[in-house]
């Protein structure tokens, strides 16, 4: 158990940013989700609007410290390459 106040204000902080993460983490996975529905649909074109709109959402978890750059290229680029192979 933290003793110093300052310990006890970084568990309180911890916990108020790991929600707030966690949230961030879970609004990505959703965008993902919807433009892998779409590509298995086989709508390319509600597909690449999906694909439009997860973009700016995986680099906005970049910025913010929740994806790592590389994970978030790795991701969009995945899917990116899918939906090219739907033409």
């Amino acid at each position: 158990m933290a003793n110093t106040p300052q310990a006890k204000k970084r568990i309180r902080r911890n916990d108020r940013r790991a929600e707030i993460n966690g949230n961030r983490v879970s609004r990505i996975r959703t965008f993902i989700k919807k433009v892998e529905s779409a590509l298995e649909s086989g709508d390319k074109a509600a597909a690449s609007a999906a694909l439009a709109a997860a973009q700016p959402e995986l680099q906005r978890g970049v910025a913010k410290g929740v994806l790592h750059k590389n994970t978030a290229s790795r991701k969009f680029s995945r899917l990116n390459k899918r939906l090219q192979a739907l033409a």
